[in-house]
């Protein structure tokens, strides 16, 4: 995507010349909660990075919010994000605490994470899409894009976008969602059984991660049901994806290859480490935010 354009931008104050520069404080102060229904996006590339900026609307059918289990209201922000053009491989990988993972190209952040812990515990975070919270009266109302809305009006995606792939006949062909936020691209969860060849056979992928065997040493006793994050754990080769529930191969966008991330219908669903290292733009409050969940 070299010679992306803006589409829609937020306003001079966003975008000048085509080119997405800071805004400050006070201006994403005021603009954060503008009322529209409408979405707005823009993505640029500059000196080796590729800004994305939006108002956080969704551009597809969401779910009803308020809800029974989520409170909030979809508000217009001041998302801001850049991104790697080149991403830099880090060291073996690494898990960075309190950042978001990425942004659909939509706009939409990717948030897999939760702010709920066990018993004030930040080694037990409950898990958005499986156990407690998704059965459990007190889940967090996500709906069919696995999204739901922070206390602050923020719209994201804790798995599958599946009404923006919808859009993308996503089973059918390698559908190209965002960027993660160390500049790697993120598809959905279809694509070629070979990796390297365009015209194999479409398959979905599996994530390698599974439920531990047993019971929770310490913590929340009982057994691994999947409740916490921390209920799975990596098992190389279990299924078609690594530690960072991607892979390498070529993609419509990169004919001549990439490594790229997977959503998946598993666990982790959105990846939850970096095989790179990630843009402080995407860098997050750790801890539960005023007002509620996340």
């Amino acid at each position: 995507m070299s010679s992306e354009r803006l589409r829609i931008g937020l306003s001079a104050a966003l975008l000048i010349a085509g080119i997405a520069v800071v805004v400050a404080p006070s201006v994403k102060a005021r603009l954060k909660h503008v009322k529209t229904d409408k979405p707005t996006v823009s993505i640029a590339v500059k000196d080796g990075y590729r800004y994305i900026v939006s108002n956080g609307i969704p551009n597809h059918p969401t779910g009803k919010f308020p809800n029974r289990w989520c409170p909030n209201t979809i508000e217009a922000q001041a998302h801001s994000y850049r991104a790697p053009v080149t991403p830099k491989e880090s060291a073996g990988g690494r898990r960075y605490r309190g950042f978001i993972f990425g942004v659909a190209d939509n706009g939409i952040p990717l948030d897999p994470g939760t702010a709920e812990i066990w018993n004030n515990n930040f080694e037990w975070h409950y898990e958005a899409m499986g156990g407690y919270l998704l059965s459990h009266e007190s889940g967090l109302g996500v709906d069919k894009s696995s999204a739901h809305v922070q206390p602050d009006g923020t719209y994201h995606y804790h798995g599958i976008p599946v009404e923006l792939l919808k859009k993308r006949d996503y089973k059918n062909r390698m559908a190209f969602v965002g960027y993660a936020a160390d500049g790697y691209p993120i598809y959905g969860p279809y694509g070629y059984s070979d990796a390297q060849n365009p015209n194999s056979a479409m398959k979905e992928f599996r994530s390698s991660y599974r439920l531990k065997e047993g019971q929770r040493p310490s913590g929340p006793t009982g057994v691994y049901d999947g409740s916490f994050a921390q209920d799975y754990e990596y098992v190389k080769g279990a299924g078609d994806l690594d530690e960072f529930n991607g892979r390498s191969g070529v993609t419509p966008e990169y004919p001549n290859g990439t490594y790229y991330y997977v959503l998946t219908t598993q666990f982790p669903y959105v990846p939850r480490n970096f095989k790179g290292i990630p843009d402080e733009s995407f860098h997050k409050m750790v801890g539960p935010p005023p007002g509620g969940r996340r």
